[in-house]
């Protein structure tokens, strides 16, 4: 035991004078070459970046192949994998979306993080080419660049992501807040009360209100408001629904599920990625609210178009050809019977 602690303690000695030397003679030192390896972040006023460039066109074709089964067609995301556009407007939301459009600070961020961390399972595969188109493509999902942009080393730094002004420096060690006080650990309020919340508990408000009205509906209504009630208008006789096949609205059913990444139809249907589809048969184009959409789909609603059966087919064979400058980046449907099954779908969804 006394032999072990003697080597330990000279163990120790030698590691004391040392480390006083400032060396352990442990490893060399990094080659040039070694060090530019490493040296591959991106910085937000450009410093770093590689020669290159990339457009919106490449980056999507790029974007579908290495990046679309986690992040999706349109950058809507799979399954729990990262959504990386939209949220536009939710950051003062109870359930913001943290998107490069809606939150990110900086465009060097989405090109440094690409260029040093993606494909998931293939860092650093990607040239700088790639990596700008795939980055123009990303900006472009997000509405901040037109289709024909290209993105490039020159261009870089006058690109500005929304939310740049939303952040700030560090500023703790100088913040009065972070300084050092007496800490109260025992008794330190008279009472303590709850003044705010995590998270919004009232998570069925629609379902009571809905509940309050029905209850109303169904009391009887007083004498006075009878007696004095005018004559209600006789409504026209609604026409009659038109028969739909049952069949094909299965079959429209399942090729819907190409779409679903992007639109939702039925009762609870919200925005997504794109509009949602309910009662589109028959309805003008680009009038669904709360959603942002490209400029040429609101040339198209100037223009009075009407999404008819022969509107959509066409639309549905190729969508960029029917629309040109649509941030659709789907390629279509060539089968015809596909084509008619799913506007059958989304017709049983606008009646």
């Amino acid at each position: 035991m006394l032999k072990f602690l003697s080597v330990l303690a000279i163990g120790t000695l030698l590691l004391t004078s040392a480390a006083t030397a400032g060396s352990f003679n442990i490893g060399r030192a990094a080659t040039p070459a070694e060090v530019a390896a490493w040296n591959i972040d991106v910085r937000p006023d450009g410093q770093g970046l590689p020669a290159g460039r990339g457009n919106v066109e490449q980056g999507e074709e790029i974007f579908a192949e290495r990046c679309a089964v986690c992040h999706g067609d349109f950058a809507e995301g799979v399954d729990r994998w990262p959504v990386l556009s939209g949220g536009d407007g939710t950051l003062t939301s109870d359930r913001p979306v943290k998107t490069i459009g809606s939150y990110w600070p900086y465009l060097s961020t989405v090109f440094d993080y690409v260029n040093r961390a993606m494909p998931f399972g293939e860092a650093q595969s990607l040239k700088p080419d790639e990596v700008y188109a795939i980055t123009a493509f990303l900006l472009y999902a997000n509405d901040l660049v037109e289709d024909d942009f290209e993105l490039s080393q020159e261009n870089f730094t006058s690109v500005r992501l929304p939310n740049e002004d939303g952040f700030y420096m560090d500023d703790r060690e100088e913040s009065p807040v972070f300084k050092k006080r007496d800490i109260c650990m025992k008794d330190c309020k008279a009472d303590v009360k709850i003044t705010a919340r995590a998270q919004v508990l009232d998570v069925t408000p629609e379902e009571t209100k809905a509940a309050e009205e029905a209850a109303a509906a169904t009391e009887a209504p007083k004498a006075e408001d009878v007696a004095s009630a005018e004559p209600a208008p006789v409504a026209e006789p609604a026409p009659e629904p038109v028969a739909l096949d049952d069949a094909l609205i299965k079959k429209g059913a399942k090729v819907f599920k190409k779409c679903k990444a992007c639109h939702q139809v039925g009762e609870k249907a919200k925005n997504k990625v794109g509009p949602i589809l309910n009662d589109i048969i028959g309805q003008q184009a680009a009038v669904v609210s709360g959603f942002k959409y490209s400029k040429a789909l609101k040339k198209l609603n100037g223009d009075g178009l009407v999404w008819s059966d022969e509107n959509l087919d066409v639309f549905l064979t190729k969508p960029k050809k029917f629309v040109k400058g649509t941030k659709m980046t789907f390629a279509g449907l060539k089968k015809e019977k596909d084509r008619v099954a799913l506007i059958e779908f989304l017709k049983s969804h606008s009646q």
